[in-house]
This record gives C-alpha cells, sequence and structure tokens, in this order.
C-alpha cells in the first residue's frame, strides 16, 4: 500500500501591527493524515494510534463536527451543505496530533482533491481555546493560479486582542515538498495581523514520528502555554481587550469563489 500520509516541520509566526507591534515564533511539527489511512497507520506504528492513548494520537473528536460520524461523512456532508462534492475524493487533514494524549489545534486544514491530483476544496477549520471550532469552506477551481487566495469576514472570536469587526485574507500554495499557509486581518483601519506556517515534508514512519516528537518535546501543551505566555505580554503592553460572546460549538462559513476580492 503507498501512504500519502507525511510529516511536516516547521514553524508559525505570528506578527501584531497595531496598536502596538506584538511578534511570535515557535517551532512546530504536523503530520498530513489521509484520513482514509489512519487505522493502517495505527496497526503498523508503535508509538501513533487512532482514539487511544499513545505517545503520539489521532482522535477523530478533535476535528470536524461534533456528530460522531466517520470524520469522511462529516466533511462529506459539510462540503454538500456547501454546495460542493467530496463523495469518494481523497480527502487529508493537516494538524498537529496529540502528545501524551494532550492536543489544541489553533488551525487545521482539511484538503479534497480530484483524481487529477488538484484540490478541489479547502476547509480551514479555527480552534479557540473555549471548545469552539469554525470552519471556513472555499472551493478550488482547475484554473485557480498558485497561490490560492480567498477573503471573508471574520465570522468567529479567536483572540480576545483582535474584534470581530474585520476580514481575512487566506493565502496557501497547494501542499507537497513545502506547505506554506498565510492568513491575514484587516480592519478599516488597514492591515492588523499576520500569521503563517511553514514545513518542510518528510516521510512518516516510527523513526520519524520519535525524532519529531524528541525535537519538540510536549509541543502541544507547549503551544497552548505559548498563547498564555503571549497573552500576558500583550495584556502589559495595554493591548485592548475584546469581550466574547457565547457562540456555537462548531458553525461554518462558505467563502464563495469571488471571495478573492473583497
Amino acid at each position: 500500500m503507498t501512504e500519502s500520509s507525511c510529516l511536516y516541520t516547521g514553524s508559525v509566526t505570528h506578527h501584531r501591527l497595531r496598536p502596538h507591534v506584538h511578534r511570535l515564533r515557535y517551532r512546530v511539527f504536523w503530520m498530513m493524515i489521509d484520513i482514509d489511512e489512519i487505522d493502517h497507520l495505527s496497526s503498523r506504528m508503535k508509538f501513533f494510534s487512532h482514539n487511544r492513548f499513545n505517545l503520539v494520537s489521532f482522535y477523530d473528536s478533535d476535528h470536524g463536527g461534533t456528530s460522531e460520524a466517520t470524520l469522511r461523512s462529516q466533511i462529506e456532508r459539510l462540503l454538500e451543505r456547501s454546495g460542493l462534492d467530496a463523495n469518494g475524493q481523497k480527502i487529508t487533514l493537516f494538524c498537529m496530533p496529540r502528545i501524551l494524549g494532550y492536543g489544541f489545534n489553533p488551525l487545521s486544514v482539511f484538503f479534497c482533491y480530484r483524481q487529477d491530483g488538484e484540490p478541489s476544496a479547502i476547509v480551514y477549520e479555527v480552534h479557540n481555546t473555549f471548545g469552539e471550532r469554525h470552519s471556513y469552506v472555499m472551493a478550488c477551481e482547475s484554473n485557480d493560479k498558485t497561490p490560492i487566495t480567498r477573503c471573508c469576514d471574520k465570522e468567529f472570536y479567536v483572540s480576545p486582542f483582535l474584534g470581530m469587526d474585520m476580514f481575512y485574507s487566506f493565502r496557501m500554495r497547494t501542499p507537497g515538498c513545502h506547505i506554506n499557509i498565510a492568513i491575514s486581518g484587516q480592519d478599516k483601519d488597514g492591515p492588523l495581523i499576520t500569521a503563517s506556517l511553514s514545513g518542510l515534508r518528510t516521510g512518516l514512519s516510527d523513526r520519524t514520528l520519535l525524532k519529531a516528537v524528541l525535537t519538540h518535546p510536549l509541543l502541544t501543551l507547549k503551544v497552548m502555554a505559548a498563547i498564555h505566555w503571549h497573552a500576558l505580554r500583550m495584556v502589559l503592553k495595554g493591548f485592548r481587550l475584546h469581550p466574547r460572546s457565547p457562540g456555537k460549538s462548531h458553525s461554518v462559513t462558505i467563502i464563495p469563489n469571488n471571495g478573492s476580492s473583497r
């Protein structure tokens, strides 16, 4: 069986531009998992498990909606409700796994591929620290130029240091030997924040997975700790706090194909 699942190692960078400059960067590794290969990966690997504890694990409940349906069924249904058809297509998920049972993904991304290997749809799944998720769904056209770019209004509360009256620009190149994703946020006064990630692809095996864990110890716990550490620093810098209104546990925004221009 030829596997398409792999690892990416790289970094995440956030750059806040106003009203004060604040920058953070941390090293990360991600898994790119073909969702039809998860059980096979779990059976052949010592350090990776599906829906059970291990050094590295993947739990379906960490992604998608709140349904108990399979992850594939959930994504296909989500895309169908968005006017897209991904039935039978290859679907991969780019995310950080759980490490020693703990996981948190500020951003995970589903890629759906046509038979020609080109993406047909991308789902940006954003998570906040309140246990809520929001999916930004976008269709990809065969004539889409690389990088693929779309814009939409902000519909989901992510950070107490960002208001809701702003819009996002998503920019991505189709994953290959490298992955590059950039999201910028603007409000009525102009550019406000940029966030980007980049990674280099490696094969997925017990050896490469163990190396990734050892070179990024307690990865997901450190990501959560970094979020709170930088939140404290931003409070001390005088950033304004924006109150949160309780939202749905999982909501969806459909980004139209003409969303490349606001």
